[in-house]
């Protein structure tokens, strides 16, 4: 029972720590490998062509882009 308190005690120290970190930096915690754009790689699979789902995301991007747009073009102030 002592190790299993003294692991959680450490683990909890270390969770502080590192809240404090992001508190005082402001900065979120991230990897250090730079995840699949590190590598070269655009999206998770290497598809010729972009499935139906993706397809879906990419045009739903594109439109809301296309919107943001168009309020910047309107904005009053």
């Amino acid at each position: 029972m002592s190790t299993f308190l003294a692991t959680f005690g450490a683990m909890l120290l270390v969770f502080g720590l590192m809240s404090v970190g992001y508190l005082l930096k402001k900065k979120a915690i991230s990897g250090s490998c730079g995840g699949l754009a590190g590598v070269g790689i655009d999206k998770e699979c290497d598809c010729p062509e972009p499935c139906d789902r993706r397809k879906a995301k990419m045009a739903k991007e594109a439109a809301e882009a296309e919107r943001r747009e168009r309020l910047a073009q309107h904005r009053i102030l």
